[in-house]
């Protein structure tokens, strides 16, 4: 039905530029099509030219024997490059219907040159792009748009299918194509990147000209390339540099900079549209079939492959239903114009046939992305099996980084090259070392290395981990792109966590995990460049609380780890001095009034605290300036009260002179009192109770002795008010000192009891003091209206 409408391209196609001109053949491709691969190949069989020339990495062109060792494709070449500015990685896959593949294979059999054109994938032209073939069809949407809208089809993969795919029977499959790249381009901005690659492939094409000689030549690029290339090579005066003699040079990785390429496995997970690869054709395992056999093939084989993974997943589907799958499949193709069933027709014919219930969602062939979440089990199933599960091989012999080498050694010498569970003691030197390769694997993301359990921040006595080894298919081209981060284990790992933390900027959870992954992998002592990562961002770091668990548990992991090896790590040593110093500085700029205590920021003080008596010695830490810092914000009216306690507390800690219970009278007031002394605990819980034993003489007073005076004086409303805070404080000691309070301040009283017993009532205090404060309000209405007395009676009948 679609076919009689009138296209947009049947204006365009008049216009479309000729196959051939001055000896150059311009093909202008989809990538992944298997049509434009058909094109590509009868055109190279036709005219035999003297040069192939295809947008690729123009630096792998001198390798091109590698790409035809005998691969099991997909295959890619994976381009990495780093600077101290940016880090690249990007790919160029090839399946067996790729155009770009079939006219490197089809130029060597003819006896042609072949070369690759494009720029290096390190090129500031690919910063943006992960994929060298990603078709970024935003830039064009609003023609294929209306493209779509012509031909009533839901988006530009049913849009191109309709035109292209399974339909070359006419002849003229060029001429459409041309006519459809077109459109598109000329429509389209192109970018500063898009130009700079036209310009380089240009000069490419001049020079294949002038060295064949009047022999044909023949281009395959992007279609969206096409014209930009063919007019660039007829007008050199919009290239500056294309005026020089011979083949152009091939640009170089700045100094300093680190990049090359080697060719990895590929699968078609990785190239299908549905798991979010955006370059190319949806459903691969759908054109390979096509590519192999035709549409009428690919339709009977994949009807009959969706069928068996249903039936593997106890889904009943009879003969009938299949019967009724391939004839809805027909029919719809018939309808909708098509001399063959197209991916579309074939998805339909499926769903209709085999779908009885209601779907909530729209079938996901119907637009572009990955599936969505909770999508049909059966429709699922049928994504599933037009993608195809076939992953790449590489020959053996075909070069690799070093990496792979030294991963492979590493493996073998420590019996880790196996598959099942493997249990490693970490209190030994061989259990330990095989412990950080592990961990170093896991971190670089190769497949394979699970940890089931083990130590979780370092601080804890866990001896033993415990991994399962899983060898799978994956493992190879995880370690080929793994190469690009350093040439053995060690330092690829730290290349890792490097960037890592670099990513990471100022989210100081996420530099918690870098710091104890550093750890685990035994990097912390060897990487400055982690160091020089993570300074600035704790310099910059505003999460108090966060700085102090980093802080916690980086100072706990310098001091004491033996197991792990990170005690005096000088990285650790370099995270201790830059929490502290950040720390200090927020914790003086807090402003805010009354507040309940926040346990986090107290933290944060009370690591700064230890790190203050444990380290200063050894590490750059500035105690002065911290009890300078301690003394501003103890008397700083605009500071929260709990962090005003933890300032004076921290300054007691460190043994600046200080008069406690001056202190204390000066934060009576009952609605700061509690979170005062929340502070004040959270930092100098000791020193509290060495006061405490020294005040035993006459006249003596204490911080208790204090509190309790004060506490014994307050009304019952202002005694409701400073509990809740009051309770929290008293939090920060622990059971036994709890219980050894208590008894003094029976002492105190000269009431003989049980302290424990007092710490263990039967109701919640809060609720005691709640009821006690509502009786007063009884208390106080009734003697308004007086009726005291007969209250006080009803109350104690109640009791």
């Amino acid at each position: 039905m679609a076919a009689v409408h009138e296209s947009p391209l049947d204006a365009a196609a008049p216009h479309s530029l000729p196959e051939e001109e001055d000896g150059v053949t311009y093909i202008g491709v989809r990538h992944h099509s298997p049509a434009c691969a058909r094109l590509v190949r009868d055109t190279i069989r036709r005219l035999r030219p003297a040069h192939v020339l295809v947008e690729g990495p123009a630096d792998f062109s001198g390798r091109m024997d590698e790409l035809l060792l005998g691969h099991d494709l997909p295959i890619a070449i994976f381009s990495h490059y780093r600077d101290e500015r940016r880090t690249h990685a990007s790919w160029s896959p090839f399946c067996a219907y790729s155009p770009e593949w079939v006219a490197i294979n089809e130029g060597r059999a003819c006896g042609a040159e072949v070369r690759f054109i494009d720029l290096p994938a390190w090129h500031p032209a690919f910063a943006d792009r992960r994929n060298r073939y990603a078709d970024a069809d935003e830039r064009y949407a609003e023609v294929t748009e209306r493209l779509c809208a012509a031909f009533a089809v839901d988006n530009v993969d049913a849009l191109w299918d309709h035109m292209f795919e399974g339909d070359d029977e006419n002849g003229d499959l060029g001429e459409r194509l041309a006519a459809y790249f077109d459109l598109v381009r000329g429509e389209s901005d192109a970018g500063e990147d898009d130009t700079a690659r036209e310009a380089y492939m240009a000069r490419w094409v001049r020079a294949a000209v002038a060295d064949a000689d009047g022999r044909p030549v023949v281009v395959v690029t992007g279609g969206f390339h096409r014209a930009a290339v063919r007019r660039l090579v007829q007008d050199r005066r919009t290239d500056p540099g294309g005026n020089e003699a011979g083949w152009p040079e091939v640009p170089m990785p700045p100094e300093g900079a680190l990049g090359g390429s080697y060719l990895v496995p590929y699968s078609f997970k990785r190239l299908d549209a549905f798991t979010g690869y955006q370059s190319g054709m949806p459903s691969p395992e759908y054109y390979q079939r096509l590519w192999e056999g035709g549409p009428e093939a690919a339709a009977a084989g994949l009807t009959e492959a969706v069928v068996a993974r249903l039936r593997k997943r106890r889904q009943r589907v009879s003969t009938a239903d299949l019967i009724a799958a391939r004839t809805l499949t027909e029919g719809l193709a018939r309808l909708r114009g098509h001399r063959h069933p197209s991916r579309t027709d074939l998805l339909d014919g499926l769903v209709a046939a085999l779908v009885t219930d209601d779907l909530d969602q729209r079938l996901p062939w119907t637009s572009r992305g990955p599936l969505e979440p909770g999508a049909h089990p059966a429709v699922a199933e049928m994504v599933a099996a037009l993608s195809g599960d076939r992953v790449g091989a590489l020959r053996p012999g075909t070069p690799a980084p070093p990496l792979l080498h030294d991963v492979n050694a590493e493996l073998e010498r420590l019996k880790l090259d196996g598959r099942g569970a493997v249990n490693l003691k970490l209190s030994n030197d061989r259990g330990l070392h095989r412990s950080r390769v592990l961990h170093r694997l896991r971190v670089l993301g190769i497949p394979g290395f699970t940890r089931e359990s083990g130590p979780a921040t370092g601080a804890e006595p866990v001896l033993e981990e415990r991994w399962r080894l899983e060898p799978g298919e994956h493992r190879l081209a995880a370690l080929i792109e793994a190469g690009a981060y350093g040439a053995t284990l060690r330092d690829a790992a730290a290349a890792v966590l490097e960037q890592r933390a670099h990513d990471a900027g100022t989210e100081i959870g996420r530099l918690a995990v870098v710091l104890f992954d550093a750890a685990l992998c035994g990097c912390a002592d060897i990487s400055d460049r982690i160091a020089g990562t993570i300074t600035p961002a704790i310099a910059a770091a505003t999460d108090l609380g966060g700085l102090g668990d980093v802080l916690g548990t980086t100072l706990g992991l310098w001091r004491h780890d033996r197991l792990l090896g990170t005690a005096g790590s000088p990285l650790f040593g370099t995270v201790v001095e830059g929490c502290v110093t950040r720390v200090l500085w927020l914790v003086e700029g807090v402003r805010g009034g009354p507040a309940p205590a926040e346990p986090a920021r107290l933290r944060a003080l009370a690591a700064t605290r230890d790190a203050l008596l444990h380290a200063s010695g050894t590490l750059d830490l500035d105690r002065d300036a911290a009890l300078a810092v301690a003394e501003r914000v103890s008397v700083c009216a605009e500071a929260p009260p709990d962090l005003r306690g933890a300032a004076f507390g921290l300054g007691w800690s460190l043994g600046a002179a200080a008069d406690p219970v001056r202190a204390v009278l000066g934060a009576a007031s009952p609605r700061i009192v509690g979170d005062w002394l929340a502070g004040l605990f959270a930092l100098a819980r000791d020193e509290v109770l060495a006061a405490e034993d020294a005040s035993a003489g006459p006249g003596e007073r204490s911080v208790l002795a204090v509190l309790d005076e004060l506490i014994g004086g307050l009304s019952e409303h202002d005694f409701l008010i400073a509990l809740p805070a009051l309770r929290q404080a008293f939090e920060f000691f622990p059971p036994r000192e709890r219980e050894t309070i208590a008894r003094r301040l029976l002492e105190r009283r000269g009431v003989r009891g049980s302290a424990r017993s007092l710490l263990r009532t039967g109701r919640d205090p809060m609720v005691l003091a709640e009821a006690r404060a509502l009786e007063e309000k009884v208390d106080a209405l009734l003697a308004a209206e007086g009726l005291a007395s007969s209250g006080a009676e009803v109350r104690k009948e109640t009791e």
